[in-house]
């Protein structure tokens, strides 16, 4: 899969930031190749990129447009097609995340065989996964986890990378949903893998390697999570992390888009052992990741300072105070191994 940038992020009209979590994240991680935002009316998330339309975009010299949003399901709503009709008319490839196929609607699939123009599945992977085998394999993994979904699992697995190649690591990042894939320019939409498969998949993103070379892994949902709790397990198995962090929104008390209760850090950290265990069994929590984008710096500092001493463990927001207090546990929990 080989996308053509500069993008134009298409937005439409998702409520809130977290639906328009795609195209923000490629944002986050990748401005430079990105020359404009659309959004439709109402849409109340923003990129902060210069407003354009298809034609704007074009004209700018965007190859690609990235429809950056996402909603439950992971279905295309059709007031977006004549947008993506306008994209590949101007000239442009278009690539998305969602589950629904983008050929599968018939404008867009006529749009894009009378301009020449690529329609890029993200979330649908050609290759062929196998089952897990569950055999350990050298080098180490370690998965980012979560008391929910949309926490901060990608941006803590990004930032980690960063640091820890920063401080001498051979360390890179595993792609396992359609941003991370988007930004790294490789991996596999887990969620989108026959359950039979996921966590053969992952074994496929995070391969044998040499001893001292780390993947750090995107996890997917919760172990929790009614919804989502397959395609976690999977993942769990089938990338057999050595170092698992945990990732926590403190400011809600149910998990996204269902009614059940947040669980608490202590029994995330006791299920993800537990279940770890069967492919690895040596399995450790190295540090906490807390997205404090609700609270106050002072607030922040505090609640981190209460949670490291709760859990002996280092306890940072990656975003706003780096991870270098998780790169530096990992580097003495590891040092011998």
């Amino acid at each position: 899969m080989e996308l053509e940038n500069p993008y134009l992020i298409f937005l439409g009209d998702v409520p809130d930031a977290l639906g328009a979590k795609t195209g923000l994240g490629i944002v986050d991680w990748r401005r430079e190749w990105c020359v404009g935002q659309w959004r439709l009316d109402g849409c109340k998330a923003d990129a902060g990129l210069p407003e354009m339309d298809a034609a704007e975009a074009a004209r700018t010299g965007a190859k690609t447009m990235v429809v950056g949003a996402v909603n439950s399901g992971g279905q295309l709503p059709m007031h977006w097609v004549s947008s993506i009709v306008a994209a590949l008319d101007a000239g442009m490839d278009v690539a998305t995340g969602l589950h629904q196929k983008l050929a599968d609607v018939p404008e867009i699939r006529d749009a894009a065989e009378r301009n020449g123009r690529r329609l890029i599945d993200v979330r649908h992977s050609n290759e062929k996964f196998a089952t897990g085998k569950g055999t350990k394999r050298p080098g180490k993994r370690l998965l980012t986890v979560g008391t929910d979904c949309s926490v901060g699992k990608k941006y803590t697995a990004l930032a980690l990378e960063k640091a820890m190649r920063d401080a001498g690591f051979d360390a890179d990042f595993r792609a396992t949903g359609q941003t991370g894939v988007f930004i790294s320019g490789r991996g596999a939409a887990i969620d989108a893998v026959v359950a039979d498969f996921i966590s053969g998949a992952a074994e496929w993103i995070s391969p044998a390697a040499e001893p001292d070379h780390w993947d750090l892994v995107e996890g997917q949902g919760s172990l929790f999570h009614p919804a989502f709790a397959g395609v976690s397990l999977g993942l769990l198995h089938g990338s057999q992390p050595d170092a698992f962090v945990v990732c926590h929104e403190p400011t809600r008390t149910k998990m996204r888009a269902v009614e059940h209760p947040l669980p608490s850090i202590r029994e995330v950290i006791d299920l993800t052992i537990r279940c770890g265990s069967l492919t690895n069994p040596a399995i450790r929590c190295v540090g906490i990741a807390v997205n404090t984008a609700a609270l106050d710096e002072a607030a922040a500092r505090s609640l981190l300072d209460s949670l490291a001493g709760e859990h002996n463990l280092p306890a940072t927001d990656p975003v706003r105070f780096g991870v270098d207090t998780i790169v530096a546990e990992i580097k003495t929990s590891f040092a011998d191994a």
